[in-house]
């Protein structure tokens, strides 16, 4: 197993048989029950000695047969699965104010309440027309930018191996701290971004055939904080939100406001000492994920315990960086029962044994990190 490289979290404002083991031969003296190796040592066997009879156990037959238990069943669900007749749908997909661009792989750049707006777009490298793609938007952290979310989240390869679509957005370039979480931003510039994202939306969904029920935010840092906005201002667009450093309340980041739809999240952080700029990240995302239990929402939890860094997954050789994240959001469709996961039947292999279902439950990571990127 290798640790692979982490994504940068950084928020400065400026930017068989055992070995040893002897595998010698011996023989054993049926009037002492002892085994006299080459080397002349005895050892005491696990032999029946009475009348120097050596008792070989019972034979196989000797045991009665019977089947093993039934196990429960393994729950799989994809979000591009059809739903269940009667299952919540989202609502109709938003509509842009004018006329889409052409989006490509790469930059795009759509105007958006009248400034212009960019963001990455990251397609399958070999995607057929036809094929429905989720949708993750992606939002960086302070000291970071789309590029780097890019890069350091493995995303393209990540986004063939997952088959989804990923959108990263720019920052505008008017906020201290990059997106508007905190207190100090008034509700019109919160609104401004809900509306980028909606424009974002409307746009890659026009001229790509994307999955309406798997639509999810995912945020790292300043990014995470805003993700817990987001869940709550467009929680009726979100299928599930992961949440890397990120949550709600505390001195200066805005409280949990609900949600219109209870959404599953995955909510990581670096334990008690993960904080920056004066954020306390183990209080804020204690409080984004109680608030999310609270309301009904399905939460994983999963506390890596380095600190302000990022969750360092042990991955296979070729696989994508971060899967456990991207296999989160693709179990997890917007049709789903409220409070509802496949993983209360059992958490999948490639979840990390430092995450558990609800609050509290985590056992934090114990081992090795990278460099505090605080």
């Amino acid at each position: 197993m290798v640790v692979l490289t982490a994504l940068g979290v950084g928020c400065t404002v400026t930017d068989g048989v055992g070995e040893g083991a002897d595998d010698s031969s011996g023989e054993l003296d049926a009037s002492t029950g002892m085994l006299t190796s080459t080397s002349g040592a005895t050892t005491q066997t696990s032999a029946d000695t009475t009348m120097g009879v050596v008792d070989e156990g019972p034979e196989i037959d000797d045991f009665p047969s019977e089947p093993p238990p039934d196990l429960p069943p393994v729950v799989t669900v994809d979000c591009r699965d059809e739903p269940p007749a009667g299952a919540e749908l989202p609502p109709p997909l938003p509509t842009y104010g004018g006329e889409c661009p052409e989006l490509v792989a790469g930059f795009n750049t759509i105007q958006s309440m009248g400034n212009d707006r960019e963001f990455l777009l990251v397609l399958p490298a070999d995607l057929d027309p036809a094929e429905e793609l989720p949708v993750v938007f992606l939002w960086h952290w302070l000291g970071g930018s789309a590029e780097d979310f890019l890069e350091q989240g493995d995303v393209q390869t990540a986004v063939d191996q997952f088959r989804f679509a990923a959108v990263i957005p720019a920052e505008k370039g008017d906020l201290l701290f990059r997106w508007p979480f905190s207190i100090f931003e008034g509700q019109g510039r919160v609104d401004e971004e809900y509306q980028f994202f909606e424009d974002m939306l409307a746009c890659v969904a026009e001229q790509y055939a994307i999955e309406e029920n798997c639509i999810s935010s995912a945020g790292v840092s300043a990014g995470a904080l805003f993700t817990g906005q987001l869940a709550s201002g467009r929680g009726e667009r979100l299928a599930s939100i992961l949440s890397l450093s990120g949550g709600t309340g505390g001195a200066a980041v805005k409280p949990w406001g609900g949600s219109p739809h209870e959404m599953p999240a995955m909510v990581l952080w670096g334990g008690e000492m993960d904080s920056c700029v004066a954020v306390d990240f183990n209080a804020t995302s204690q409080d984004l994920e109680n608030n999310l239990d609270a309301d009904g929402h399905f939460v994983l939890e999963c506390i890596h315990n380095c600190m302000h860094g990022a969750p360092p997954f042990d991955m296979e050789p070729g696989e994508t960086a971060f899967a456990p994240m991207w296999e989160f959001v693709t179990a997890h469709p917007y049709w789903l029962d409220d409070g509802d996961s496949p993983y209360l039947a059992g958490i999948p292999e490639g979840i990390p044994e430092w995450c558990a279902v609800g609050p509290g439950s985590a056992m934090p990571r114990e081992g090795e990190c990278g460099p505090d990127q605080c």
